[in-house]
């Protein structure tokens, strides 16, 4: 009944509630698409890798031009709706790693993309929305897809987290956001959430407790190096100790 109702129009109590049933439902379903994926992709060939690469890419390219088609048709598109928040922009990214592999990109997927896919998993903006929904499956599929693509390639050893290669992806992240900026200003739009938090995004408690959301990026971002690069860190030291 309301398959194509958007977050903007459609009527309370329609959605699901965090941690409940069909979240849970959602996080298992990405659990376990993630570790089939991710073997079933180490066990392949290089030709095989190339075409999961690309096979994923097109889903996500048919997914999010889906998206925006219905939008448009239904006349319910609106500039916040541009492919400039994070992980719609990543689809972007993914794709054009799939179709030319370059250590900056891979590493910035990995350093990037894992955690932010993740945390939209754990803390979804669309909880308005039913599962019968074009957009809750629109968002619940590319989501998956984004944690799936580069912990695959991870697990298969195509993306190696190197610390030299980092500030190369952080540049990425960087060029991004200032373009980000630059349409927020253009469109009072909020992209990347450089101009607010909602409740609900974990930047909104910097918010409540500062003043300002903008002060828990770079603590965000330092406890995301730590957690993604950390362990490596210290695996190849020991290495060399050995």
């Amino acid at each position: 009944m309301y398959f194509w109702f958007t977050e903007e129009i459609i009527p309370a109590g329609q959605g699901f509630s965090h941690f409940g049933p069909l979240h849970l439902t959602v996080l298992g379903i990405l659990v376990a698409v993630t570790i089939v994926g991710s073997l079933f992709y180490r066990r392949l060939d290089e030709k095989g890798r190339d075409r999961f690469r690309k096979t994923i890419a097109l889903i996500m390219m048919v997914d999010e031009f889906f998206k925006d088609i219905s939008l448009i048709v239904l006349g319910l598109w609106t500039p916040e709706y541009l492919p400039l928040h994070l992980c719609n922009i990543n689809l972007f990214v993914t794709t054009f790693h799939a179709f030319k592999t370059t250590k900056p990109v891979g590493l910035y997927l990995y350093t990037v993309c894992i955690p932010g896919a993740l945390a939209a998993m754990l803390f979804p903006s669309w909880t308005v929305l039913p599962a019968w929904n074009f957009m809750f499956l629109h968002s619940t599929i590319a989501h998956i897809l984004l944690v799936l693509y580069p912990v695959a390639l991870t697990v298969g050893g195509d993306i190696k987290p190197e610390p030299k290669e980092l500030p190369k992806s952080l540049l990425i992240l960087v060029g991004l956001a200032a373009v980000a900026f630059i349409v927020n200003l253009l469109l009072d739009t909020n992209f990347f959430f450089l101009d607010h938090a909602d409740p609900g995004n974990p930047l909104y408690i910097f918010e409540q407790a500062f003043g300002s959301h903008l002060i828990g990026f770079p603590v965000i971002i330092s406890g995301v190096l730590l957690v993604m690069h950390g362990p490596w860190v210290i695996v190849r030291k020991l290495k060399k100790v050995k």
